[in-house]
């Protein structure tokens, strides 16, 4: 008796991902040349070096574009890695000027980055270090969304990417350019992707390639008291802290990881943060909550708080999201709240709310926020 196998229906086996040379560091993106034989050990950082600045420098998407390298190894290294962009699924642009792009990685891997202009400098680019949050901060609309994984160096670094594409700022040393900042506040808890994090700072702020200065770099984290120090040992960032509560039952509510890092905690490790000084102050941000944590009394023991450390406070007026149980303070409240901290010493800066008619302000980025009616949008413009 004989057995037929019917194979017809056998998928193939799929071949491995091409590595993306774009999301390493100089020293993996020689060790990588090398392993894929693309060129001799002897050569691999000069090699590395020559691609650093065809990607970082010049936002080159494509390996035959890189003319001063040998046709046959543009075709090794077409054969074996790449260099691509990741997939743009939506691009909004604000009445204010605001850009928000939802990048999609991969099917239900998606994240959303925002340029805020004028900004620092010129501009700042608010990028995300997970797709979706494990925190559930309970006034943002990112904590509603499940975290699916931490993104990679490559795909933080394709964000800063994304735009410079879009604001047509190639090459990077360009005097006139409107990208200057790079904040840590989009979507996730930057350290608890501290590896992808410390490696996309790496490559965003090599001199020769995108050329961001490490202090207009800013890491905002809502207390992950253990990895502060290394965030400060390794990457330099300067250091936000995304405070809203002066006291330990409040911040339970408003910020649950407080329920593990409680205020005493967290002050101690901001203390001891590398490098904090006057000229590198933290920033502590204040969402405006009506009738929550909008009180002069607690503004006073706001100062009371953070009284030694060189700082400023940002006061950030909520902004609404469909669902929110919040509403924002009013405009006398938070000036009246800004006008005590200012006399106790301390710069507090009204956030001027950015792109609420594209959900791109701080606190509503969202991955799935593409599937909103405009109708929605202006409405939440409007409010």
């Amino acid at each position: 008796m004989s057995v037929t196998l019917d194979l017809s229906r056998a998928s193939a086996p799929k071949a491995p991902a091409k590595i993306n040379l774009s999301g390493l560091t100089r020293p993996a993106l020689a060790r990588a040349l090398v392993e894929g034989e693309v060129c001799a050990p002897d050569k691999g950082r000069m090699r590395a070096e020559q691609l650093w600045r065809w990607m970082h420098h010049r936002g080159v998407t494509d390996f035959d574009h890189m003319t001063n390298v040998a046709k046959d190894t543009r075709a090794l290294l077409s054969d074996r890695f790449t260099v691509s962009r990741p997939e743009v699924a939506e691009r909004q642009v604000s009445a204010d000027g605001t850009r928000k792009w939802l990048i999609r990685y991969a099917p239900g891997i998606e994240a959303e980055t925002v340029y805020i202009p004028d900004v620092g400098r010129a501009g700042a680019l608010c990028v995300s270090s997970q797709v979706g949050c494990t925190l559930n901060c309970t006034f943002c609309h990112t904590g509603t969304q499940a975290l699916v994984r931490n993104l990679t160096a490559a795909e933080i670094v394709a964000q800063v990417q994304v735009a410079r594409d879009d604001l047509e700022e190639w090459p990077s040393d360009r005097e006139d350019r409107r990208l200057s900042n790079v904040v840590f506040m989009g979507m996730g808890e930057p350290l608890y992707n501290l590896d992808g994090v410390a490696d996309a700072m790496d490559i965003i702020s090599d001199n020769e390639g995108l050329a961001l200065s490490r202090r207009r770099i800013t890491v905002s984290t809502s207390g992950v008291v253990p990895e502060l120090k290394a965030l400060g040992e390794r990457t330099g960032a300067m250091l936000a802290i995304s405070l809203h509560a002066t006291n330990d039952a409040l911040r339970d509510e408003l910020v649950p990881i407080n329920r593990r890092y409680p205020l005493k905690e967290l002050m101690n490790a901001i203390r001891a943060y590398p490098g904090l000084s006057n000229a590198r102050r933290v920033t502590f941000e204040y969402v405006m909550l009506k009738g929550v944590n909008d009180s002069p009394a607690e503004a006073r023991a706001l100062i009371q708080l953070i009284r030694g450390i060189p700082a400023k406070i940002n006061l950030i007026p909520f902004n609404p999201w469909p669902g929110s149980p919040y509403e924002c303070s009013d405009w006398g409240t938070i000036e009246a709240f800004a006008a005590i901290v200012n006399k106790a010493g301390y710069a507090s800066p009204i956030r001027t709310p950015r792109g609420r008619d594209i959900l791109a302000a701080c606190g509503q980025l969202r991955s799935e926020s593409e599937k909103m009616r405009a109708s929605e949008r202006r409405a939440l413009s409007a409010s």
